[in-house]
């Protein structure tokens, strides 16, 4: 899977897409939400879950290495470079 396929589906899809393809990394605390990191091979998801209200508000797709950043204290990613 590609991330631009990814991207261009709806949030239902990407979720979908996450919980058959998605090898969860790590999770973290951001304000009101859970996020969870998950590597999709070619590329990682994030999936924000808001805890208050308790849904999922975004599923997003990325390939920069900076947007890994916040997630550098909790995990070795060297693994899953690509």
């Amino acid at each position: 899977m590609q991330l631009y396929d990814f991207i261009k589906c709806n949030s239902d899809q990407r979720k979908a897409m996450v919980w058959e393809h998605g090898q969860f990394v790590a999770d973290r605390i951001s304000g009101d939400y859970t996020v969870c990191l998950y590597h999709m091979g070619k590329f990682f998801a994030e999936i924000w879950y808001h805890v208050a209200d308790n849904e999922i508000q975004t599923v997003r797709g990325f390939k920069s290495l900076a947007q890994l950043e916040p997630y550098l204290n909790l995990v070795d990613i060297s693994e899953f470079k690509n």
